[in-house]
């Protein structure tokens, strides 16, 4: 949100610098995260001067060129100039040598020393387009002043500079998003008076065009003011009004329409105005319409209505979408005369919805979904009225219309002194708590010894609690101003460490951005189609938005799955096909007793392991390759006695699930192609899916560490024939049981299927490592290990051994 500082100092004079009231506005609660400045003419003309032409010769070796002596005031300088209206005795804009010249089109250019056909020309005379001011290059401005020479011409052209604040505005402070609202803040801040628009001059001139109106639902439109003007002439904004609404990032359209975004951005309170010779039987009736009912807004595109939307219409048809929009037909052009101007408040919910359902963003919607103030429809009113007149010459033809059955009442908020002085943690006094509540007018009432009922005006629809008096106490009083005690200190028992889960994963996020995976980071918003065409996904547990902003943003996901494909079909589509990626994300599901939502750490590996290059061959990358990076990865943890069980359901072709403790922890395989195609990916994708908040648990904070044995390692290797189905997991763990504490690890250095072989098996070239810490390995305790070893993989696994 853009607020300029010159309109500020309209309603709060002040002397600080802008950097000064940007801080004190940030420490308020309004953080100021910019600042710039707004010129009405860029460069606002800084180098360029009065100059008077003392005499105008032709150029010896150009036609078209002029050789002129220019009256700086403090030098004469010669200057070589192509206009064809330069002559003696002008006073002309002169941009000297340093200047910027920003031009209506093309680049800026310096003015620097030249030598133009073989003459040395000190500066540019300009036109009126080479200075920005307008289209104007038919010759050289002629200036009519009587500045002396040298004077800086910015003066001639009221060229406007402000300095503008970029706040950004948290969703809770509606009553901020104005300048009022600004200046309310920094009244409180400053400590100063408010200085309001005088709208006491307001009259109604006749009642010439009086424009019925009716509100059907007085719930979600609880106040609608308006009236009528005539005799408009519209036509382009006076500068001042111009320069206001460019500085706040807003392009001027026309009087009536300027006046209007105005008061949305002065106040706060959007209005509307209808072009009154088209609202059919002089009514105005806000009500719903129909299902289904087309209706063209003012962008130019069909809609659909829902039949949920308020809609502002006349006898016959729809005008506006309440608070969100106004129709094509309906608004002001060049030839409206007479306009009927609307100030409503609607409630926050029905234009939220409506504005959602027709993906329709505006000043307007964006004031009225966080609520406004219901107090300021006819103040407004009488404002824009009154700038109306001045500037288009309009009389106001009807009385106010206001209607408004069930005023908003203000907020009632019992506090207690002990809480205020509890919560933040020092007393400040009473007197002080006061001061600072009236100054954010809130008022104080029924005041006792130990407290007070604050009335707090409507327009305040953050401060409902008696924590929010305390809050608005703490941020104008200053949370700088409450001091840290030395003697702070926090006392912790336990049984255990706690474990730091942010050191776990950026442990695991060094790891894998180490061997070459990037971190992404995706929306937990995801297509709600997914559920329904992937099987391992249960539609019934999708958690679906009730405000949802488009069907692909419709439910919260319940994989990190299918929002990281759609990574690497974005990478994958601007020929980036080899991609290590992960993420560290939540998933969400609905579950029997409410919702339910975890942790999780995503793996995506795709494309080739190494790039193309002359030492080696390029190497598609394998299941084996992501399955390595989850075991160095549970390694990281100190996780151990990790199993594993095949699968081959979807999501994947075939993969394993990881089984630490008798439960699950993650799975990890090749994703089947239908998957990877709902997400627009068409190349083999390898993945895993761990369960970050079970692995955390189970992590140590470290490892278990040993003397290195003086005492030599023995390999023994063994060739096993098994049938397909027994995985090198179910051969691990029964060497693990069989070979005691001698068996330090094991490995396969070879694998084999095909013809020579019976169908349906195997081989496995096995080496076996035995280690004693005590003492020198015999062969009669080797052979005997061998042995046992060979047994249990007859008798359990069906194994042959080759021998």
């Amino acid at each position: 949100m853009k607020i300029s500082i010159n309109r500020l100092k309209d309603y709060i004079p002040f002397d600080l610098s802008t950097k000064e009231i940007a801080d004190l506005l940030t420490a308020g609660g309004l953080e100021v995260e910019g600042v710039t400045t707004y010129e009405s003419v860029k460069g606002s003309l800084n180098g360029v001067v009065v100059g008077e032409v003392l005499s105008c010769e032709p150029h010896p070796n150009a036609d078209k060129l002029s050789l002129t002596k220019v009256d700086l005031g403090n030098e004469i300088v010669p200057i070589v100039c192509g206009a064809p209206n330069v002559a003696k005795g002008q006073k002309v804009p002169v941009a000297t040598v340093g200047a910027i010249l920003y031009p209506l089109s093309g680049e800026s250019f310096e003015i620097k020393k030249a030598k133009i056909r073989g003459e040395v020309s000190l500066g540019m005379i300009c036109a009126e387009d080479e200075l920005g001011l307008g289209a104007g290059h038919d010759g050289i401005l002629v200036l009519d002043t009587d500045l002396p020479n040298g004077s800086p011409v910015g003066p001639l052209f009221d060229i406007k500079q402000t300095e503008v604040l970029e706040i950004g505005l948290t969703p809770n402070r509606a009553d901020a998003a104005s300048h009022l609202g600004v200046a309310r803040d920094l009244k409180a801040l400053l400590k100063k008076d408010l200085v309001l628009t005088d709208v006491d001059a307001f009259t109604i001139d006749n009642s010439d065009r009086i424009i019925e109106v009716s509100v059907a639902d007085n719930e979600d439109c609880p106040r609608y003011s308006g009236l009528t003007l005539s005799n408009v002439k519209v036509a382009p904004s006076p500068k001042w009004l111009q320069d206001y609404l460019k500085a706040i990032g807003l392009e001027p359209i026309n009087n009536v329409v300027d006046i209007t975004n105005f008061i949305l951005h002065d106040l706060g309170q959007p209005l509307h105005a209808f072009d009154a010779d088209k609202i059919q039987g002089n009514k105005i009736e806000v009500k719903r319409m129909p299902s289904g009912t087309k209706f063209v807004t003012l962008d130019g595109k069909e809609r659909e209505l829902s039949g949920e939307e308020l809609m502002i219409c006349d006898e016959s048809e729809g005008l506006c979408i309440a608070g969100t929009l106004g129709g094509l037909d309906s608004g002001v052009s060049e030839q409206t005369s007479t306009i009927f101007l609307e100030s409503a408040c609607f409630g926050t919910d029905v234009v939220r919805k409506g504005a959602q359902f027709h993906g329709i963003k505006t000043d307007a919607s964006f004031r009225f979904e966080r609520g406004t103030d219901p107090n300021m429809p006819v103040f407004a009113l009488k404002m824009a009225a009154l700038l109306i007149k001045e500037l288009t010459g309009a009389v106001v033809s009807s009385p106010i219309t206001d209607i408004y059955p069930d005023p908003v009442a203000d907020f009632e908020i019992p506090v207690s002194y002990r809480h205020v002085d509890r919560l933040i943690g020092q007393e400040i006094g009473k007197e002080r708590i006061k001061e600072i509540l009236e100054s954010l007018e809130i008022k104080v009432s029924n005041e006792t010894e130990s407290g007070f009922v604050a009335v707090v005006k409507p327009y305040r629809v953050d401060v409902t609690r008696e924590a929010d008096i305390i809050e608005e106490v703490l941020r104008i009083y200053g949370f700088e101003s409450i001091p840290l005690k030395e003697d702070y200190q926090a006392d912790f028992l336990a049984e255990h460490p706690e474990k730091d889960t942010n050191k776990l994963q950026y442990r695991v996020t060094e790891m894998l951005a180490g061997i070459g995976y990037s971190e992404i980071l995706t929306n937990s918003l995801t297509k709600s189609s997914y559920a329904t065409q992937a099987s391992f996904l249960d539609q019934e547990k999708d958690v679906v938005i009730l405000n949802k902003l488009s069907e692909d943003l419709g439910v919260l996901r319940q994989s990190l799955l299918f929002t990281g494909l759609e990574v690497l079909a974005h990478n994958i589509n601007r020929r980036q096909k080899d991609l290590k990626l992960f993420e560290f994300g939540t998933v969400y599901a609905k579950g029997s007793e409410g919702y339910d939502e975890g942790q999780r750490l995503s793996l995506f590996l795709t494309g080739n392991a190494t790039r193309e290059n002359w030492m080696q061959a390029v190497k598609a990358v394998t299941f084996t390759d992501l399955y390595a990076v989850v075991e160095a990865l549970l390694t990281k943890l100190n996780i151990s006695n990790q199993e594993v069980n095949v699968i081959e359901t979807s999501p994947y072709l075939f993969g394993l699930e990881l089984v630490v403790n008798k439960k699950p922890v993650g799975h990890i395989g090749l994703l089947s192609p239908e998957i990877g195609k709902l997400a627009d990916v068409k190349q083999e994708v390898y993945f895993a899916e761990l369960d970050w908040t079970r692995l955390t648990k189970l992590a140590k904070s470290q490892g278990k560490f040993q003397e290195i044995s003086k005492f030599p390692e023995v390999r023994r290797d063994l060739s096993l024939v098994i049938d397909q189905e027994i995985t090198f997991d179910q051969i691990k763990q029964l060497a693990t049981t069989a070979g005691g504490k001698l068996l330090k690890r094991i490995n396969v250095f070879d694998m084999y299927k095909g013809d020579k072989l019976e169908e349906g098996k195997k081989a496995y070239a096995l080496s076996f490592y035995l280690q004693d810490n005590q003492q020198t390995l015999t062969d009669k305790v080797i052979d005997k290990t061998m042995g046992k070893l060979m047994q249990t993989f007859e008798k359990n696994a069906g194994a042959l051994i080759r021998k």
